[in-house]
């Protein structure tokens, strides 16, 4: 019976699901024929995290709250504690944190007043993920790192798979992308040892993440392979569905649109095939990134629109969870609070009691009166404090939902805008010595950078759309989408030429629109030829400066916009000759306008001029730290007034 138990365990680590779920239940039928307390109590965990593991909560939960009314009853301490460990998971998995945080430490009491190492650093490992759910991070790495000390000594490979996992992912969220893969490759060393084909797949997973975050496209489309190939073995199609949607991703990142088209179609065939709404609703966000792309706007529309479905279907699954964990918790408490119960019914019993006598005592009439106008009272003023309350509470609801479904489609929009921008790996690759600047004011900006290579020649630009946040956001997709057709549609390379190309198509774009769309857009751009180091430059309003022989030198814009205007001029093509060692500078107005300093003003173009001018001794990374700190020193408490860009280029 110990064995079909430890049996189920172990065939569940290596995936097969099936033949694991069938020897948990002959093992519970065998404990309850033979009467084998303990025997049912471990059938009943095994079959809650069997459950558990397939999100069906309430069964899951049933098992776990029989596991533990049996392990009460007989005083079992360590099974009592494995119980209350598996429905803190329950909980966890519901998104109630408040109540798994509680199970958690009451389970890990138990386990160090008996000295149980395996429900210490279990517990102490669930403790680390519900900080890091909330982000408390350094409380997360605490929990976790002392999990792993446990796990190390008492050689649990499997264990300490999972805590080094789960560092490694705490440092990601944490931005420290060469910390995390520390991690995850020592974690997916001991899951090849242990064989644990979940645990690989999840680690080079992970890895295949980090290196798309890095961004080393290669490498994560090289880790989510072999971790697709897993999954595919293992017939794990949730997981097959999700990967196949990151490398379709990751294809969307490297322009190569045919491949991403095939991966996330199949990506979104398999997630609609097992009804997976999450992966539904990923692999819909992702093909609208790929469209948004490619410029397929009816497409986008389309996609969007299903994720906007799906994500609300989700939300409407939250919803259900909730009134879940409201039974769930009466359930548990009415349980496992047994003994407390019987006994307050004995004191309100008792209190009857004397209560009765002292009514009899006084005059029975006058006081039963007093008594039922008084409870009357407190009746009547608890039920309107009560409604008012619900009033309260279900506004707050209203809102926070409508905040949060904002919250998520500016998020979305995010992906969206980040898969316009180049990424800043790909220009420190054109451009070694290079940095780029960039601090939206919102989730989303009106401000972005663009690079295109044309034979000899690199383009680059930062743009400037008119507003911030979700409307300078739009209008930024529309202006980035006319400089790619520009140069690759219609062939055009000379800077002036292409910002007439493009003002031409932004306005056929906004006249479609029944209102009258004064937006726009205006941007230094720049085409340098990597062989000759010849500049040809063109801006609209924002100009071009650059650092010769020690000396800042500007070349003025045109005073007129991307958009519409009256009076339309077409746009001036410069030539700089620049040697090696000289340094451009292509940025909006979003720094020199930022208000602070001891009186609060601008901080200026002037400021910036000699700030750059004073930075070229250092390397480009130092420049652009050198300029964060003076922003922050200037900005201090106030806040941040416009999208910052600011792009530097030695040559």
């Amino acid at each position: 019976m110990n064995a079909m138990n430890k049996l189920s365990t172990a065939i569940e680590k290596i995936g097969n699901y099936d033949s694991s779920f069938l020897y948990a239940e002959r093992a519970d039928s065998l404990a309850e024929k033979l009467n084998f307390q303990k025997g049912i109590i471990y059938s009943y965990i095994n079959l809650g995290i069997f459950y558990n593991d397939r999100a069906n909560y309430i069964k899951a939960m049933d098992y776990d709250l029989k596991s533990l009314n049996i392990s009460e009853k007989l005083g079992y301490k360590k099974e009592i504690g494995e119980a209350i460990t598996s429905i803190g998971i329950v909980y966890f998995n519901l998104g109630d944190y408040s109540k798994s945080l509680e199970c958690d430490l009451k389970a890990l009491t138990i386990a160090q007043e008996i000295g149980d190492n395996d429900i210490s650093s279990a517990n102490l490992c669930n403790l680390g993920n519900i900080y890091d759910n909330e982000g408390n991070y350094s409380k997360a790495l605490e929990y976790m790192s002392n999990a792993l000390v446990i796990d190390t000594k008492k050689g649990d490979k499997n264990g300490m798979a999972v805590d080094l996992g789960n560092i490694g992912g705490i440092y990601n969220e944490l931005g420290n992308y060469s910390k995390a893969l520390e991690y995850d490759l020592k974690a997916l060393k001991i899951t090849q040892e242990i064989g644990d084909k979940d645990g690989i797949s999840s680690n080079l997973q992970s890895i295949g993440y980090l290196y798309e975050k890095l961004p080393d496209y290669p490498k994560a489309l090289q880790f989510y392979f072999r971790a697709l190939a897993i999954v595919r073995e293992i017939g794990d199609k949730s997981n097959t569905a999700l990967y196949m949607g990151n490398i379709g991703y990751v294809y969307t990142m490297q322009k190569n649109y045919p491949r991403a088209k095939g991966y996330l179609d199949s990506s979104l065939s398999i997630a609609k095939s097992i009804k997976e709404k999450e992966d539904i609703k990923v692999a819909y966000a992702d093909l609208a990134i790929l469209d948004s792309a490619t410029g397929n706007y009816k497409a986008i529309y389309e996609d969007y629109k299903e994720y906007i479905v799906y994500r609300d279907s989700l939300l409407n699954d939250a919803n259900t969870k909730k009134m879940l964990q409201a039974q769930m918790n009466f359930d548990f408490k009415r349980k496992t609070d047994s003994v407390k119960a019987d006994q307050d019914r004995l004191n309100v019993i008792s209190e009857r009691k004397s209560q009765q006598q002292k009514m009899l005592l006084n005059s029975f009439i006058g006081g039963f009166t007093l008594m039922l106008a008084l409870a009357l009272f407190i009746f009547i003023g608890y039920r309107q404090k009560q409604k008012a309350n619900m009033d309260i509470s279900h506004q707050k609801e209203l809102v926070e939902g409508k905040n949060k479904e904002i919250l998520d489609s500016i998020t979305y929009a995010k992906r969206l805008q980040e898969a316009i921008l180049p990424p800043i790996g790909l220009i420190k690759k054109v451009f070694p010595e290079s940095f780029v600047l960039y601090k939206p004011k919102d989730i989303v900006a009106g401000d972005f950078y663009w690079m295109e290579r044309a034979g000899d020649n690199i383009l680059i630009a930062a743009a400037d759309c008119t507003g911030h946040g979700v409307p300078g956001a739009l209008v930024s997709v529309i202006c980035s989408n006319a400089l790619n057709r520009t140069v690759k549609e219609f062939h055009i390379t000379e800077p002036g030429k292409i910002l007439d190309k493009v003002t031409e198509l932004v306005l056929e774009t906004f006249e479609k629109s029944e209102s009258d769309v004064q937006d726009g857009m205006d941007i230094s751009l720049c085409c340098i030829n990597t062989k000759t180091n010849e500049i040809l430059w063109s801006g609209a309003y924002n100009p071009l400066w650059y650092v010769q022989q020690g000396e800042m030198h500007e070349v003025e814009a045109d005073k007129q916009p991307i958009g519409k205007q009256d009076n339309l001029q077409p746009f001036h093509t410069h030539t700089v000759k620049l040697k090696k060692g000289d340094f451009l500078y292509l940025f909006t107005d979003g720094y020199a306008d930022q208000f602070g300093g001891p009186k609060g003003k601008k901080f200026k173009y002037k400021q910036l001029y000699e700030v750059l001018l004073a930075s070229t001794s250092n390397s480009m990374d130092e420049q652009k730290t050198i300029l964060e700190g003076h922003l922050d020193d200037w900005k201090g408490e106030l806040e941040q007034v416009d999208d910052i860009l600011v792009i530097g280029i030695r040559v």
